[in-house]
C-alpha cells in the first residue's frame, strides 16, 4: 500500500511537470504567432527567436493570462524553474519584469529531452493514435456498476500495441504500459492497481487536447490535490490539439473527454488529470520501435521573424 501511494505521488508530480511543458509550448506557439518572439540585436550581436521580458508581461496581462504583473512574473518564473525558458546568455536565474532577453529552450535546442519527457511524448503519440481511430479501444465501459469514459482493458491495450508495431512482445508491451503508468500517463480507473495484462480497466490521466490557461499552473502547484481529479470544462471538448499547427477537420469520435449520455442509470466518472501536448514526434525511452529524431536549427523555428534592433541590457 505504501509503495502504491509513493508511485501515485510521483505520478502526480510528473503530471504537473507535464502540464507545465504543455502550457509552455502553448504559450510559445502563441507568441510566435503574435510576433513577440523574433530576432533581436544587442551590442552588435544577434539573438534569434527571443522575447523581451517586459513586453511579454504586458502581453500576459492584456490577454488576461495573469491578473497583474507580479502574477505574470511568477508564471514565467515557474516556466524557468521547469527549464522551459531561460535568459539568452544564462546569466540570470530569475525572471525580471525588465528589458531583458529570454528565449524558449525549444527554440534554441537546449530543452532537456530526458527519459521522462520522451515517455511523456510517447504517451501523447499513442493517445492521439487511439483517440483518432474509428473503432478505438477507448470506450465507455462499466465496472462494478460504474461507467468510465475513454477506458480500456489492459490486455486490449497490449493487443493494440502489438498490432500497430508499438511493441515487439507482450512482455515489451507490459513494460511500456507500466512505464506510462509510472509517469502519470495512464492509471487504473480506481487508482488501486498497477498495470496488468488483464481485463482490469485503465484510462489516460491526461487530456492531451485540452487548451488551458497559464494561471492554472500556479494554482495546481500550490494545491495538494490528493485525488488528482480535476473537473472537466468546455475547453476539454476542443477538437484540435493545441500543438498541431495544421488543423484537421473535427471528427465526431475525437472529442476529448466529452460527456457521454448513457441509457443506463450509471454513475459516470471522467478521467483524472488534464493536459495537451504534440508538436514533437519523439521515440520512447528504451521501448521499441525506435524513431529517428530530426534536429531543427534554432534559426528555423520561426522563419518569419523580423529583425529588430532596440536598447536592451543583459
Amino acid at each position: 500500500m505504501e509503495r502504491t501511494s509513493s508511485i501515485r505521488r510521483k505520478a502526480m508530480a510528473r503530471q504537473h511537470k507535464a502540464e507545465v511543458m504543455i502550457a509552455g509550448e502553448q504559450l510559445r506557439l502563441r507568441l510566435h504567432d503574435g510576433k513577440l518572439i523574433k530576432e533581436r540585436r544587442y551590442h552588435l550581436r544577434t539573438y534569434p527567436n527571443c522575447f523581451v521580458a517586459q513586453e511579454l508581461i504586458d502581453w500576459l496581462v492584456s490577454h488576461k493570462e495573469a491578473p497583474d504583473r507580479a502574477t505574470a512574473v511568477r508564471l514565467m518564473q515557474h516556466l524557468m524553474d521547469h527549464e522551459i525558458v531561460h535568459h539568452v546568455c544564462d546569466k540570470r536565474q530569475l525572471f525580471k519584469d525588465a528589458k531583458l532577453l529570454y528565449r524558449f529552450r525549444k527554440d534554441d535546442g537546449t530543452f532537456p529531452f530526458n527519459t521522462e519527457v520522451k515517455i511523456f511524448m510517447r504517451g501523447q503519440r499513442l493517445y492521439e493514435h487511439l483517440i483518432g481511430e474509428k473503432n478505438s479501444i477507448l470506450q465507455l465501459r462499466e465496472e462494478h456498476g460504474v461507467a468510465y469514459q475513454r477506458s480500456f482493458p489492459g490486455c486490449q491495450l497490449i493487443d493494440w500495441l502489438l498490432q500497430n508495431g508499438e511493441a515487439e512482445s507482450r512482455c515489451g508491451g507490459l513494460d511500456l504500459c507500466r512505464a506510462l503508468q509510472e509517469h502519470g500517463i495512464i492509471q487504473h480507473v480506481l487508482k488501486k492497481h498497477d498495470f496488468f495484462d488483464s481485463g482490469l480497466l485503465y484510462q489516460f490521466c491526461i487530456n492531451f487536447r485540452r487548451r488551458r490557461r497559464l494561471s492554472q499552473l500556479l494554482h495546481e502547484s500550490e494545491q495538494d490535490n490528493d485525488e488528482g481529479v480535476v473537473p472537466s470544462t468546455q475547453e476539454d471538448n476542443h477538437h484540435d490539439s493545441p500543438f498541431v499547427l495544421r488543423k484537421n477537420p473535427p471528427q465526431e469520435t475525437t472529442n476529448a473527454f466529452q460527456s457521454v449520455a448513457s441509457n443506463k442509470e450509471l454513475k459516470q466518472v471522467t478521467s483524472g488529470r488534464r493536459g495537451s501536448l504534440n508538436s514533437l514526434q519523439l521515440h520512447s525511452a528504451g521501448f521499441p520501435p525506435p524513431v529517428q529524431l530530426s534536429s531543427t536549427s534554432a534559426l528555423k523555428c520561426n522563419p518569419q521573424s523580423g529583425n529588430t534592433s532596440q536598447n536592451f541590457y543583459m
